[in-house]
């Protein structure tokens, strides 16, 4: 009985640190060099994103960019998100006008979102997306995203948090090649 009892909290302090270790805050520009390494790491387990960019750090950048934040594990960068105002290419905010009648400007999008292959499976993802989503409305905008259909985790967290599919459409990507794409909108609040 004491040797369950110890394991048990064993595993209670390893949850307790690993909640204390992980965290969410605002990308300062010093990170990076950290965010490429880990969208390297990415990139080689998921092929995200599907065309390598050739300034990661720039790509991390986008115009439009309204904030962007990582997530730490054991004090290391272990996730990115950005929120951008639309770009031309993407779908979801004229799927979203389209549903709800609102105007695309009314929407920020969802965008360079990742979590490094060895922190998965510990809420980082939902983490930054709900600081995200968060952030979004305090701006008085609607978060929506485009994903591909083959980023199956990601389509599911998006699920799991509520998210509606608005539809799937093609997409022509700058590197010339069109994909399809599932667009979803952050639950209303």
């Amino acid at each position: 009985m004491a040797d369950l009892e110890e394991r048990a909290n064993v595993v209670a302090s390893g949850l307790r640190r690993s909640e204390e270790v992980a965290s969410v805050r605002g990308r300062r520009p010093g990170d990076l060099a950290d965010c490429v390494r880990v969208l390297g790491d990415v990139h080689a387990a998921d092929r995200y994103p599907a065309d390598w960019p050739d300034h990661p750090a720039s790509w991390l950048t986008p115009d439009g960019l309204l904030a962007a934040w990582v997530a730490e594990a054991d004090g290391r960068i272990a996730g990115h998100i950005g929120l951008s105002r639309s770009c031309p290419g993407d779908a979801a905010p004229a799927l979203w006008s389209h549903r709800t009648g609102g105007r695309p400007e009314l929407t920020a999008v969802i965008a360079r979102f990742y979590v490094a292959p060895t922190a998965r499976g510990h809420h980082l993802g939902a983490q930054l997306l709900t600081h995200a989503v968060a952030h979004a409305r305090t701006l008085g905008l609607h978060a929506v995203l485009d994903v591909l259909p083959t980023d199956t985790a990601a389509i599911a967290l998006y699920r799991h948090q509520g998210w509606t599919l608005l539809g799937t459409t093609p997409q022509h990507w700058p590197s010339g090649r069109t994909v399809e794409v599932h667009s979803f909108a952050a639950p209303r609040t």
